[in-house]
């Protein structure tokens, strides 16, 4: 396992759509460990393959609570089945845009499917901070950010200055 850089915005692979993964590869499961590695070494409770550069329909999530066992979840390919019809406000963060957290509206729950490394199809209905991560990633799969939920104000806020951040830390290296 390696830990990989994760990319920041406003980089332009963030905003493309990702291929779905074909097969089940060696390669597939490194990415899906990587990126494990990655999300927990950042940390945090989710990151989808396109925040590490690559274009694939894959991300990964762990949203049990901190003190608790892992429940790491690699989803490959994942469909958006069912959407909650109750919408919840909540704060949101991204590890493509460090340091920055705002409320974003979405559905309270989520029912997908799934491939899972295993190669066999899966389904679930999730609720809550789950429900939060999974549509946060599959935005990121689909080219979108938590930013894409903002007023066009508070975007350009955010991106200005993560450009200066950015700038600042290409000056440290």
């Amino acid at each position: 396992m390696s830990i990989r850089e994760i990319l920041w915005h406003p980089d332009p692979r963030l905003k493309k759509v990702c291929d779905p993964v074909g097969k089940i590869s060696a390669d597939v499961k490194k990415l899906a460990a990587d990126m494990l590695a990655t999300m927990y070494a950042a940390p945090g409770v989710g990151l989808a393959a396109p925040q590490v550069g690559e274009l694939q329909r894959l991300f990964v999530m762990d949203c049990a609570p901190k003190d608790a066992k892992p429940e790491p979840m690699v989803i490959i390919n994942p469909e958006i089945l069912a959407l909650g019809q109750e919408l919840v406000e909540a704060e949101e963060g991204c590890l493509s845009v460090p340091d920055f957290y705002e409320d974003v509206t979405r559905p309270g729950s989520v029912t997908i499917s799934w491939l899972g490394l295993d190669g066999g199809e899966h389904s679930g209905s999730f609720e809550g901070l789950a429900a939060k991560c999974i549509q946060h990633e599959i935005d990121h799969l689909n080219g979108k950010m938590f930013l894409d939920h903002l007023s066009a104000l508070k975007r350009s806020i955010i991106t200005k200055k993560m450009k200066k951040l950015k700038r600042e830390r290409a000056g440290e290296l």
